[in-house]
């Protein structure tokens, strides 16, 4: 090596870090309960781009589990049309499955309406 400086002085670019996501954190992003999830993706960080692919073309289980539940909580509430403070309040569990939810939809009993009154009346003002 020559004692001579370089004619170009700046730093050269770092290829990117790979970014690492909790399963936790990756099974809120991806709309899931995580407890319901594989062992393989409770078990495991995943990476941004793992979780890009899993959102663009997701495995059998990812579907089943988005169709079917168990559904974290704050999907519930949005299919109930309430708050996750409403759901808290009523009492209801923190995972509900498909079926689960659509039998609260098909006779929805009194804390269900009073909480959506309460929704809607959050949201006018």
């Amino acid at each position: 090596m020559t004692d001579e400086p370089r004619e170009d002085r700046r730093q050269q670019p770092k290829p990117p870090k790979v970014q690492y996501l909790s399963a936790q954190t990756a099974a809120k992003k991806l709309g899931i309960y995580l407890p319901a999830a594989p062992a393989e993706f409770r078990e495991n960080q995943h990476s941004r781009d793992e979780l890009a692919a899993l959102q663009t073309d997701p495995p059998a289980w990812l579907r089943t589990l988005r169709a079917e539940g168990p559904h974290p909580r704050s999907e519930v509430s949005r299919r109930l049309g309430i708050t996750n403070s409403g759901l808290a309040r009523a009492g209801v569990a923190d995972a509900m499955t498909t079926a689960e939810i659509q039998a609260i939809l098909a006779d929805p009993p009194q804390w269900l309406h009073e909480e959506r009154a309460r929704a809607r009346k959050a949201q006018q003002g």
